[in-house]
């Protein structure tokens, strides 16, 4: 196995499940050893890469460990390729064994036009939308809450998803004869399996109807235009993804829905900067204030505060403000620092009587 599974698909370290699964499926379509060109060993590493950041679990253990995770992994027999056994594997009809974690059964279905043994989950659940939100810096420390108008997929009203004409009977589907899948014997590189396809006339139900639904034609989903509202937490960083379970399109008869995924903007500022939990500020005083010392007033995310400024302060010296910075995600009550950055303005133009009185202050030393 390549040392970098993040490299070995093609994807950054923060990469999504989404981006993951469709950098897997590139890979494996190009390599299958089965198609021209393809790579069996390239395949083989690509297919064990995928079984470990497919995995929540697995994922974050390689995060932490790397490739201490990989040598545990390894400690099991028939676990070579990081975990991915192709121990399971039988030839002469009887499909495959060993658990693939869905991801290969998906790859040969997508080859080949069906599942690789076994049935499968004939209805698909729905489909994930992405969509942007823009936030202003105030809206970024504080919270926001904002409202999107979708055009998706919902269930249909008329036939509750079913897809049948509400009182027309239903009736076992002729073609699959209540299977839900067609299935036919393919040899591969592997030697031969049972391949099942979803059948075609009743979309793997096993099932029909005498007469579809009028509204929605039989597919049991019609496309609405909804607006969905919801809240941006308190100390969001730029680029974020805000995740909204179920709120995608909806799944093929009574499937599960897709999720919604907001990307988040934060517009920059022309006064504040972020870093971290802390909120960067520049604040201008006089030469004469920056001697003697003064008390200047500094604007925050808030309010405007009163500082003390010592005499002697030289440009460039950042002062703290204690808790005026950004809430922790997830807990607004421990806030973040704001860091006021000092610039002494030195006067470039001088009436007679100021620079009379610089020149008596360089004679004294000053």
């Amino acid at each position: 196995m390549a040392k970098d599974l993040y490299e070995t698909l093609g994807v950054s370290k923060g990469a999504s499940d989404d981006e993951i699964k469709k950098a897997y499926r590139k890979l494996a379509h190009k390599h299958h050893p089965d198609k021209a060109g393809g790579n069996t060993e390239k395949f083989k590493e690509i297919n064990a890469a995928y079984q470990v950041l497919s995995d929540k679990e697995k994922r974050g253990q390689y995060d932490q460990y790397g490739q201490t995770f990989e040598q545990g992994q390894r400690g099991g027999g028939g676990q070579g390729f990081g975990g991915f056994d192709f121990s399971g594997f039988q030839q002469g009809g009887q499909g495959f064994g060993g658990d693939f974690g869905g991801g290969f059964e998906d790859i040969f279905s997508d080859i080949f036009g069906g599942a690789s043994g076994g049935r499968q989950n004939s209805q698909k659940a729905g489909r994930d939308i992405q969509v942007d939100a823009e936030i202003s810096f105030e809206e970024m420390v504080k919270g926001a809450h904002r409202e999107v108008s979708l055009l998706r997929r919902v269930v249909c009203d008329q036939c509750r998803g079913s897809g049948g004409e509400p009182g027309t009977k239903e009736e076992t589907c002729h073609t699959c004869k209540g299977s839900g899948q067609i299935k036919q014997t393919m040899r591969s590189f592997f030697g031969t399996f049972v391949q099942a396809s979803t059948c075609s006339t009743c979309s793997g139900i096993g099932k029909t109807y005498a007469k579809k639904c009028h509204k929605c034609g039989g597919d049991g989903r019609v496309r609405e235009q909804q607006k969905i509202a919801f809240d941006i937490p308190a100390g969001i960083s730029n680029g974020q993804t805000i995740s909204l379970q179920g709120q995608g399109e909806a799944g093929e008869r009574g499937s599960s829905n897709g999720d919604l995924f907001v990307n988040i903007h934060v517009k920059p500022h022309n006064y504040f900067e972020r870093k971290g939990d802390d909120i960067l500020s520049t604040q201008h005083i006089s030469f004469s204030q920056a001697v003697l010392g003064d008390k200047i007033s500094v604007r925050t995310i808030d309010d405007k505060i009163s500082i003390k400024i010592p005499s002697g302060t030289q440009s460039g010296e950042t002062f703290r403000i204690k808790e005026q910075g950004i809430p922790q995600l997830g807990r607004n009550s421990i806030r973040g620092h704001q860091l006021v950055k000092i610039i002494v303005d030195v006067p470039k133009n001088l009436s007679r009587d100021q620079r009379k009185l610089l020149e008596e202050l360089k004679k004294a030393g000053l």
